[in-house]
């Protein structure tokens, strides 16, 4: 089986080399509706699609990192299911939790990608190599993206992402074919 992803080389070219992704959570790996259940806790729905993606990045050494204004229990179960170990809560400020991961990481902002949605976003996307946006991200996000996504947050605009990612890291083909073995 051959890969039948199709990405512009210059988009390519410009993932090459990202060892590290930072995501928002609401409006990128959910569709950013916040759901309360009847004793107010909020529940969010994942896609199965941006998880798998995830695992796969990891697999590639390119690693998954989560800088999110919110906090919940079940963001924390989501993550620790998917072995996102480098994830920032409550953060409105998310520049800093960035810096502090490229540090533990040992890895600078011309190895680092960014998806968000919405302005609390932007300091980030706007240092890193790579800046993404889901397909309905807010009107600035989108124009500061070098790639927007076909597909909404939440409905596996990560995914398009991580599969950008490890066909420019050159792990795509591998990883399909692991799977078919």
């Amino acid at each position: 089986m051959v890969p039948t992803l199709n990405f512009p080389p210059e988009l390519l070219l410009k993932a090459q080399g990202i060892r590290v992704v930072f995501l928002d959570v609401d409006g990128v790996l959910t569709d950013g509706g916040l759901y309360f259940s009847e004793s107010g806790e909020t529940i969010k729905r994942f896609n199965t699609l941006d998880g798998h993606g995830l695992k796969l990045l990891q697999r590639a050494d390119i690693t998954p990192a989560v800088i999110t204004g919110r906090d919940s229990q079940p963001l924390r179960l989501r993550l620790a299911a998917l072995g996102i170990v480098h994830a920032h809560f409550g953060t409105e400020d998310k520049r800093p939790a960035a810096e502090n991961t490229l540090r533990a990481l040992g890895l600078d902002w011309r190895q680092a990608a960014a998806m968000g949605d919405d302005w609390p976003d932007l300091p980030v996307m706007t240092r890193c190599a790579l800046a993404c946006a889901p397909f309905n991200a807010q009107a600035e996000v989108a124009a500061a993206a070098h790639f927007v996504t076909q597909r909404r947050g939440g409905e596996g605009a990560v995914r398009e992402l991580c599969d950008l990612l490890l066909l420019a890291s050159g792990r795509y083909a591998s990883l399909l074919q692991e799977t078919l073995q």
